[in-house]
C-alpha cells in the first residue's frame, strides 16, 4: 500500500478526533496536535452537552456512539416555557422521528466524555500519531503538501509536514488568520452565562430534560445531564463580569428562577461572550477549516459542537476519499460549499430565531409566537418538521444535494 503524508489536525477537541477517526477508519494516517499536556486534558470547564440525532449516527459510524451512550442521559422530550406565567408552551417528543433516524431522541453527553472516549479509540489506532503539550505556531504549504511549525513538550521548535492542514483550533484560528479568510459576523450585545447546577428541576418542578424559558427580561435555558443540570442565563454586556459572577449575582439569579429555601449547590460558572459568524470558505488550498474555526454562534439549541462534528465527518469522508482513492481535490471545494451553506442557513439561521423567540419583548409577537408554538406541537407533521430541523437532520440531507 502506497504510504501518505499524515493529515494534520490541530486541536483535539470533538470535532478534530472525530475527524481523526474517520480518517484513521479509511486508513488516512493522522497527526493530530494538541496544546494541553495529557495531564490536563480532561481538566477542562464543562461546556457543550447536547448531542443531536443526526450527531448520533455520525458518531455510532465511527463507533463512538456505544462508548458514549452508558454515559449520557437519553433525552426524548424538550420543553418551551413561557416563565412569566410558568405555563409549558409546548413538549415536543423526537419519538415523531422514529422512520427518519434510528436515534429519535436527545444524547445528554458533556463534551469531556466525548473527548475522553473518542481519545483512547483514536490512541487504538497505529496510524495515529497525537502530539499532546504540543503548541502550532504556523504551517506553509505548496503543491506537494503542508509544513506546520510547533512547540514540542520539551520546548523546541519542530516541523511536521503533511498532506493537508485542518484547523480544528477553535474560534481564534490561526490558520484562518493566515489564510485571510473573512469571519463574517457579529457579537451578541449581551453575554451567556452557564452554570452547573446539582437540583432536581424535574422531579420537583416538572421540567423536560431540555427546556427552553421564553421571558422579555431573563430568559434561561435548563438541561438535564446525568449527575447535574446546566442553567444557561443572560446577562447584561454592560455589567462587571466579577459581580455578575459572584455567590450572591448567582443566588440572586437562581431564587428569581426558582425560589428555593436550601438553596442550589453551584459547581461550576462560566460567562461567555457570544459571536455569530462564518468564515466566508472553508478551504484555502491544502488548508481546512472546520468547527469554530469555520463558524461560531449562540449555545441556545445546542447546534454549535453538532455544526462541528458534522464537518468533522463530512470532510473526513471527502479528505479520505482523495488520499486513499485518489479522488479529485474538487471534492474539498464541495465540502466547504456545503457545510458553509448548512451553517448559514441552519446553524445561523436556527439559533437566531432561538433567541428571538425567548428573548422578543414585544408582547403581540410573544403572543403569537407562543400560539405558533401551540399549533406545532399539536400537529405531529407539523411537530416532524420543527424537529427534523432543529436536530439538524434536515441540514444534512439539504447540504447532500449541494454539488
Amino acid at each position: 500500500m502506497q504510504k501518505h503524508r499524515p493529515v494534520v489536525i490541530i486541536g483535539a477537541g470533538p470535532v478534530g478526533l472525530c475527524l481523526a477517526l474517520k480518517l484513521t477508519q479509511q486508513g488516512v494516517a493522522v497527526c493530530v496536535i494538541e496544546s494541553l499536556p495529557e495531564a490536563e486534558f480532561l481538566d477542562q470547564p464543562r461546556r457543550a452537552g447536547t448531542i443531536h440525532p443526526s450527531t448520533l449516527e455520525m458518531l455510532d459510524d465511527i463507533g463512538l456512539y456505544k462508548k458514549l451512550e452508558p454515559r449520557g442521559l437519553i433525552a426524548p422530550t424538550m420543553g418551551y416555557w413561557d416563565r412569566q406565567s410558568g405555563e409549558i408552551l409546548a413538549l415536543f417528543d423526537h419519538a415523531v422521528l422514529k422512520d427518519d433516524t434510528q436515534f429519535p431522541y436527545v444524547l445528554q453527553c458533556e463534551r469531556l466524555k466525548i473527548v475522553d472516549e473518542a481519545m483512547q479509540l483514536l490512541k487504538s489506532r497505529t496510524i495515529a500519531d497525537i502530539r499532546m503539550d504540543t503548541t502550532f505556531k504556523d504551517y506553509t504549504q505548496d503543491e506537494n503538501g503542508i509544513t506546520a511549525t510547533v512547540a514540542n513538550e520539551a520546548g523546541e521548535t519542530e516541523t511536521i509536514n503533511g498532506s493537508h492542514i485542518v484547523s480544528c483550533e477553535g474560534a481564534h484560528s490561526i490558520v484562518r488568520k493566515s489564510l485571510g479568510i473573512e469571519f463574517e459576523g457579529y457579537t451578541y450585545p449581551d453575554r451567556t452565562m452557564i452554570l452547573s447546577v446539582v437540583y432536581d428541576f424535574d422531579r420537583l418542578h416538572g421540567y423536560a430534560p431540555r427546556n427552553y424559558l421564553s421571558d422579555p427580561v431573563e430568559w434561561a435555558n435548563l438541561f438535564k445531564w446525568p449527575e447535574l443540570w446546566r442553567v444557561v442565563l443572560g446577562t447584561n454586556i454592560d455589567d462587571d463580569p466579577e459581580a455578575v459572577m459572584s455567590d450572591a449575582s448567582i443566588h440572586e439569579r437562581m431564587q428569581r428562577l426558582i425560589p428555593d429555601a436550601n438553596g442550589y449547590e453551584v459547581l461550576s460558572r462560566s460567562l461567555y461572550t457570544v459571536h455569530q459568524r462564518v468564515a466566508a470558505t472553508f478551504r484555502g488550498g491544502r488548508a481546512l477549516l472546520a468547527g469554530d474555526a469555520a463558524h461560531v454562534t449562540t449555545p441556545i439549541g445546542g447546534l454549535g459542537m453538532n455544526s462541528g462534528i458534522h464537518d468533522a465527518l463530512n470532510l473526513g469522508e471527502k479528505l479520505g476519499a482523495v488520499i486513499a482513492q485518489g479522488e479529485d481535490d474538487a471534492l474539498l471545494d464541495r465540502y466547504s460549499r456545503q457545510r458553509h451553506h448548512v451553517a448559514v442557513n441552519y446553524t445561523k439561521a436556527q439559533t437566531e430565531k432561538n433567541k428571538r423567540l425567548l428573548e422578543e419583548k414585544d408582547p403581540a409577537i410573544r403572543k403569537k409566537n407562543h400560539d405558533q408554538m401551540r399549533k406545532t406541537v399539536e400537529d405531529p407533521q407539523l411537530a416532524r418538521d420543527y424537529l427534523l430541523r432543529a436536530s439538524l437532520i434536515k441540514s444534512v440531507r439539504e447540504a447532500a444535494q449541494i454539488n
